[in-house]
């Protein structure tokens, strides 16, 4: 079975530590997990991920722009993105739903929901 590669970006270190863990150990997936957005162009292109899992609220470069980031690059469209976040606003979902993600989790989240949101994500890509 191929293993669907994940970029991980959230500015939790423990976070992502337990959820790259949690993922790789399903045997399921491949993730990349990073603590700041700024390269991010470069390592879709780089890593070419299956799905972004990306946090809302970081330092300097936030989630919101990290869609509009990869809605500006021809590869970077092509990747389902879903919103991790601790905050659960309104509009918050509506704007990151009106450019393009295809799930809004809201922490704490456990693995499984992180699991499904991904399937949902891959059959919304087909």
């Amino acid at each position: 079975m191929n293993k669907k590669r994940i970029l991980l970006i959230d500015d939790e270190e423990d976070f992502i530590r337990m959820l790259k863990l949690n993922l790789e150990q399903s045997g399921k997936f491949e993730v990349l997990a990073l603590t700041e957005a700024k390269d991010v162009v470069a390592q879709v292109h780089s890593f070419k991920p299956d799905v972004v899992l990306l946090d809302l609220i970081m330092p300097n470069i936030g989630g919101m722009e990290v869609c509009e980031m990869l809605n500006d690059d021809p590869l970077g469209r092509e990747v389902p993105i879903i919103i991790l976040s601790a905050l659960e606003k309104d509009v918050d979902k509506l704007q990151a739903y009106k450019l393009g993600v295809v799930g809004y989790l809201v922490k704490p989240v456990e693995t499984n929901d992180v699991i499904l949101a991904i399937g949902k994500a891959l059959a919304y890509k087909q």
